[in-house]
């Protein structure tokens, strides 16, 4: 890709990835069938549906619909093989809820990229409430994946307090609730994405909200209710790749249906900070969540701003992405508490401190986050996505705003959250984008 000269257009935003995992999962969960539409067209969500359906479930998924028969809360069965995760960390962190609370046991594995991300994390407190748990051992010591859970074990309620901010692990212990005798709470140090409490309530099981800010279920004997039909709001974290290409480049666009429930929008309230102007026109509400437009219509002066650690869980998948722009904006960005970017899919921090700087940016890694001077003015360069669907999306908007040719080797991985990310940029900077050699993945073709 080359500098663009303009970036204009109006487009919707595809399904959030979000929403889509969690709407399946339930669905499969409870007794019925369920329409949805707009699901995230991604490889991650295909490796959900394709896990259920190895659980029992009748998932028929078109592209981005699906039609969910579920077998309710005692209808699950014991997987004939390895529940295959592929690259999706929300597949295999929710799913330990589902097999550990259910007792069907099972294996849950995924790709090369998956089995370096923590599990930790979600089995210690599944073990807490009686799930008998093993993880494989990486060079640190650390469990990661394949996961192994045994069969017949029955989970009793207990109260979590999580030392980070995870809706990952929020809605893995609220699953695993469903089936667990007694009540499950969950509290974090800060509030994360509320998705699952707004889904659980969308299927009938009640979600309390406790005076010292825990979430509580109580399980055993409440199946679960499918909506007729559900409708997946736009992925903000989707929407904002193309935002922030309309500030860098100083264009215009519109996006369209976009979720912005308050914990998912902490990008916009940090670009508002860096004095960006970004208009939002309410539209009918989905899945429970609010939905807007997102429209950049005129050119703004960015500023620097600090990403505090009390933001992280509602900026996390934006970070690199804000990294970028903080290259555009003038004085010192800093993030902060931030440490959990390097347990994705690649260590984030790491690979946006180096992409950054290889593009002539001035930035420091460290140990939680990044300190980025600006503005710069960025030259191109061959960034490595190391399989990473947000750094090869991060690094291409950024290729945009830089002198010279900017490649972006792994450039597929983008399909993971965003089929058809390079070809819309393209379409949308009037061909600063060439597509011919972006190929996809093995990891990301239709399961």
């Amino acid at each position: 890709m080359i500098r663009a000269s303009r970036f204009c257009g109006t487009v919707l935003a595809p399904g959030d990835k979000s929403i889509s995992h969690r709407a399946l999962i339930l669905a499969a969960l409870a007794r019925g069938r369920c329409e949805l539409t707009n699901l995230a067209p991604g490889a991650d969500v295909r490796s959900t549906a394709a896990c259920l359906r190895s659980l029992g479930a009748q998932v028929q998924l078109d592209q981005s619909a699906a039609t969910v028969t579920g077998r309710g809360l005692s209808g699950l069965k014991a997987p004939n093989g390895t529940l295959d995760c592929g690259n999706s960390g929300t597949t295999i962190r929710l799913l330990c809820g589902v097999v550990a609370g259910s007792g069907v046991g099972g294996v849950l594995d995924g790709d090369e990229s998956l089995r370096r991300r923590p599990m930790k994390r979600v089995l210690d407190p599944l073990r807490l409430m009686g799930a008998e748990a093993e993880g494989s051992r990486n060079a640190r010591g650390e469990e990661t994946a394949p996961l192994w859970f045994q069969p017949g074990r029955r989970l009793v309620g207990k109260r979590h307090q999580l030392a980070i901010a995870s809706a990952q692990v929020k809605s893995c212990l609220l699953l695993s609730g469903l089936w667990a005798d007694g009540q499950t709470v969950v509290r974090e140090p800060h509030l994360s994405r509320d998705h699952s409490e707004r889904m659980l309530c969308a299927f009938g099981v009640p979600v309390q909200t406790l005076p010292d800010g825990g979430i509580s279920i109580e399980g055993q004997g409440r199946e679960l209710t499918p909506p007729e039909n559900l409708h997946v709001p736009g992925d903000p974290s989707s929407a904002a790749f193309l935002i922030a290409a309309a500030l860098m480049i100083q264009g215009q666009v519109e996006v369209r249906s976009v979720d912005v429930n308050p914990t998912r929008i902490g990008f916009l309230n940090v670009l508002r900070r860096m004095g960006a102007e970004i208009e939002l026109t309410p539209e009918v509400e989905s899945a429970g969540d609010p939905v807007a437009s997102m429209a950049v219509r005129k050119s703004s002066n960015l500023k620097c701003a600090d990403v505090l650690p009390a933001e992280i869980p509602a900026v996390v998948d934006e970070l690199p992405i804000l990294s970028v722009l903080a290259t555009q904006a003038q004085g010192l960005s800093t993030i902060r508490g931030a440490a959990e970017l390097r347990y994705k899919e690649s260590d984030r921090i790491a690979q946006v401190a180096r992409g950054l700087s290889a593009m002539g940016a001035v930035v420091r890694e460290l140990d939680d986050g990044l300190e980025i001077h600006g503005p710069s003015r960025l030259r191109g360069a061959r960034i490595d996505s190391m399989s990473d669907h947000r750094i090869a999306m991060s690094f291409a908007i950024a290729g945009l705003a830089a002198d010279g040719e900017t490649v972006i080797d792994g450039a597929e991985w983008a399909d993971i959250s965003f089929p058809g990310f390079f070809e819309l940029l393209s379409q949308l900077s009037g061909g600063a984008v060439s597509v011919s050699r972006v190929e996809r993945s093995p990891h990301a073709r239709d399961k």
